[in-house]
């Protein structure tokens, strides 16, 4: 680990100014990924702005939606009153990520910034053009079991490895961000990129912005509703195939509005829209499931020893939308 400077602003301002005036700076909160990036020297920031002292561990609601503060705690969060009856997918999301200790520590700004798991990445023997730009990609030729089935680049085959991303990513949130400009919103389906050719650009977030907070929208979406993970062990492991689904029925059991959104198959959350539009004015039964299911996967694009994820997300989202009935 490269030696760092240490500062502890008490406000915004004061954080926003302190990484304006240091190059190499990043904000830390929880550092529950950043620290080990930091351990491999992955990343080797010059500044550290720990932000845990300003006012942003806010949960609240109000007719509008919910808004979560960027230095919530994922434990705290997961097991609000409020989350926990009328935004179930995030609490289900963030229960089934990590493990107990690593939830107490983890923020939910942070959350939305962790890179990925991928063991290429990691391990700095081996190329990675999300690591260093324009070094090559390990993982496309090479042993890519976890890797992307959809919206990957010959640059990059990563998946984006958060739970709690992919609940809010079905319930259109928006994330809160500010600058010396101002406060801006960024839609949660535009803040994750895909990796084109500039996979080391992981969101759109400008240099020197700071996430404050998550709004996500009030919903219909309180009955039926649910969040899958498949792993390869039960705890403290990342999705090979997570989903996200939440409707809408009206009187006649008729779908009105639909959510579908996957986890470890992309770059970023990864929505499939046609699922949802078609989806839309059926009945929630077994049978419409699996056509709803079929075309969600009708893209996939799996590499050498990927192919096994597009059954398993095909299963998966069936076995997450059976479990609203």
């Amino acid at each position: 680990m490269q030696l760092f400077q240490y500062h502890r602003p008490t406000d915004i301002k004061e954080a926003l100014s302190l990484f304006q005036k240091n190059e190499g700076a990043q904000y830390i909160a929880g550092a529950t990924n950043l620290l080990d990036l930091m351990k491999k020297n992955i990343t080797t920031p010059a500044h550290l702005i720990d932000i845990n002292r300003l006012p942003l561990r806010n949960i609240t609601s109000d007719a509008a939606g919910l808004t979560i503060g960027a230095l919530a705690l994922n434990s705290d969060v997961a097991e609000h009153e409020t989350v926990v009856s009328e935004y179930q997918l995030i609490s289900q999301a963030l229960l089934q990520g990590a493990s107990p200790q690593l939830r107490n520590m983890a923020t939910v700004g942070g959350n939305l910034l962790q890179r990925t798991r991928c063991p290429y990445f990691y391990d700095t023997a081996f190329p990675c053009n999300k690591r260093t730009p324009n070094s090559g990609c390990g993982a496309k030729d090479g042993m890519n079991r976890g890797a992307a089935i959809f919206g990957a680049s010959e640059a990059c085959v990563a998946t984006h490895p958060s739970d709690l991303c992919v609940a809010l990513a079905a319930l259109d949130a928006q994330v809160i961000v500010q600058s010396g400009k101002g406060e801006r919103r960024i839609a949660f389906s535009d803040f994750h990129r895909l990796p084109g050719d500039t996979p080391e650009q992981d969101t759109v977030l400008q240099r020197g912005e700071l996430i404050t907070g998550v709004f996500v929208p009030a919903n219909p979406f309180q009955r039926f509703a649910h969040y899958l993970k498949i792993r390869d062990r039960a705890s403290y492991a990342f999705a090979l195939v997570s989903v996200a689904v939440a409707y809408r029925v009206d009187n006649n059991e008729v779908i009105q509005d639909a959510r579908i959104a996957l986890g470890g198959v992309a770059h970023k959350p990864w929505r499939a829209s046609e699922a949802e539009a078609f989806l839309k004015g059926k009945n929630n039964t077994e049978a419409v499931f699996r056509q709803a299911a079929a075309l969600a996967l009708i893209s996939a694009k799996p590499l050498k020893h990927n192919a096994f994820k597009v059954k398993m997300a095909e299963n998966a989202i069936i076995h997450a939308l059976n479990n609203t009935i």
